[in-house]
């Protein structure tokens, strides 16, 4: 087998991957302790055998050309699969470290994600989170994170989806609003009803909501004067202030109902879900941060089942 690569070469890689993640030089020559002239040089030196610019420069920052980023996404794979093959022969084991970039709805960010971060952190207390709470759509590649979740994520050959949890659907209201205006019975009883809507991030256009009849699902369209564009959770301060009726996750509004504050309505029509799934970018060698989250978040859920895609996930972020 002839040699491909010499020490020099593997160092200039493994700068070059300080470099691309700490979006500086001067930042990756601090990691490796060397100076920020050393870390150009070696860059240099890989650009020129690769007959590739890696880089785009400035006096103030640098950021990776479409070729640097196809070149860094391989090289940070093959780097992390040399050390998880040092620690397998040498029997290391060794703490999960590094930054976890995650990104999750604000609903179940708030609701379930965070409340369960400190354990985690405690758990593995190298590891750093970055969080995006956000009803956003994130580009994986692009932006650099590491998970995702997602409501109804749909099959991506890209993509693996760990399933959490079935969230359960049903509509609230205060005690207030339903003295005002009676208790809905049947759901025909929503055209009289005052509805908090939710747009579709995606088209704009009102969510119906599901309900359950006769044993099939179905979706009614309903009316409202409010509308949640974003967030959710502002339909539940609504419904909270009496503005309404509001269609919503169960686990959201839990203190909500022991307090009192929100009353469960059309019960008899409930058992509406949607699943909701922990995605992270397919590969067969996962970062140990990435390993053991996953790991900690099914059996936090207790959801163990996993669904793994062969094909593509386009994800609802609501």
């Amino acid at each position: 087998m002839h040699r491909h690569f010499d020490d020099i070469l593997l160092g200039s890689i493994e700068l070059f991957c300080l470099a691309a993640e700490a979006g500086s030089f001067t930042a990756a020559a601090n990691s490796a302790g060397v100076t920020p002239a050393a870390v150009s040089r070696s860059i240099s030196r890989l650009e020129k055998r690769l007959g590739v610019r890696l880089f785009v420069r400035s006096t103030r920052s640098i950021r990776l050309t479409e070729g640097g980023k196809a070149y860094f996404e391989q090289c940070r794979a093959a780097l992390n699969q040399l050390v998880e093959a040092e620690r397998k022969v040498t029997g290391e084991q060794v703490q999960p470290s590094g930054t976890l970039r995650i990104s999750a709805p604000t609903t179940y960010g708030h609701h379930r994600l965070l409340p369960l971060l400190p354990a985690f952190r405690a758990k593995y207390p190298l590891i750093k989170l970055d969080l995006h709470i956000s009803n956003r759509n994130i580009d994986f590649h692009g932006e650099d994170f590491d998970l995702a979740i997602r409501f109804r994520a749909q099959p991506d050959s890209t993509m693996v989806a760990r399933h959490l949890e079935d969230a359960e659907l049903a509509v609230f209201a205060s005690p207030a609003y339903l003295k005002r205006a009676g208790m809905p019975r049947t759901l025909a009883d929503l055209e009289r009803h005052e509805c908090i809507q939710v747009d579709l991030p995606s088209s704009g256009r009102h969510i119906a909501w599901p309900f359950k009849e006769d044993g099939k699902e179905k979706e009614v369209s309903t009316v409202g004067n409010y509308t949640c564009s974003d967030d959710i959770l502002a339909g539940v301060t609504l419904a909270k202030a009496g503005a309404g009726l509001f269609q919503t996750y169960r686990f959201i509004v839990e203190q909500e109902l022991a307090e009192g504050a929100l009353v469960e309505v059309l019960q008899s029509f409930g058992g509406c879900s949607r699943p909701v799934s922990l995605l992270y970018p397919h590969g067969r060698l996962l970062p140990s941060r990435v390993r053991a989250f996953v790991d900690f978040m099914v059996e936090r859920t207790e959801a163990p089942k996993a669904m793994v895609s062969g094909r593509r996930t386009k994800a609802s972020r609501t």
